[in-house]
């Protein structure tokens, strides 16, 4: 059996505001789904990510910068 690649870094908690998983960047259904994908639709949502948690990043470091 083949490993399925993954994105998890077992920080498994939600940002209420984008939907996101402050860990990985995968929506709820994204993770729930994860499994049943193809592994050209997991590379494709893995492309998404770095840029949705760079875009997760940036309402938190404002609010510490005043």
């Amino acid at each position: 059996m083949t490993p399925i690649e993954t994105p998890c870094i077992l920080v498994c908690t939600m940002d209420e505001t984008s939907g996101q998983c402050l860990g990985c960047g995968r929506t709820r259904d994204e993770i729930g789904g994860w499994l049943a994908m193809t592994t050209a639709q997991r590379r494709a949502v893995m492309a998404l990510l770095p840029a949705r948690l760079k875009a997760m990043e940036r309402p938190h470091a404002r609010r510490g910068a005043a």
